[in-house]
């Protein structure tokens, strides 16, 4: 299976998570299973149906996270000398040529990407136009509101 690059800090939220599926959610289910089945007929029990879809819903999210942590490979931007090119991991600041002003965004694997904390994805669009660049090159990339243009500002290893 295709190996797919995360963070230290996903990959520390997805055990966190795991964690928290297996230790707090997977007992309170059962718990609530148990519960519903001491009320009597499970035919018309909505609490044990609604139990039970929980219980397939946890069960599946802790599939998944397994899963994803056993084909992860964990890349810490720290431990990688600084060269100015922007590659996994790195926060980039840019500066928007059309309208003056700055962004700055960390690149890093689909599970983490969340554009409102300026997380992107390593397979979105601006991220592969960026990957490779150095600090001063200019980037055009293809958005679906049309062409942007970066000017690459300093490239972070935080």
């Amino acid at each position: 299976m295709e190996r797919v690059p995360m963070t230290a800090a996903g990959e520390a939220a997805l055990r966190k998570e795991l964690e928290h599926l297996k230790s707090v959610e997977r007992p309170r289910i059962v718990s609530a299973i148990a519960e519903a089945r001491a009320q009597g007929d499970l035919r018309e029990n909505a609490e044990y149906q609604y139990a039970k879809e929980s219980q397939g819903f946890i069960e599946g999210r802790i599939a998944e996270v397994e899963g994803k942590l056993s084909n992860c490979q964990v890349i810490d931007i720290t431990t990688i000398t600084v060269s100015g090119k922007v590659i996994f991991g790195v926060t980039v600041h840019l500066y928007n040529i059309a309208d003056d002003s700055e962004i700055t965004y960390q690149i890093v694997g689909d599970d983490e990407s969340d554009i409102k904390v300026n997380k992107l994805s390593i397979y979105s669009p601006i991220a592969r136009a960026l990957i490779g660049k150095e600090v001063g090159d200019e980037v055009r990339v293809e958005t679906p509101g049309g062409v942007a243009e970066y000017e690459i500002q300093a490239v972070e290893h935080i």
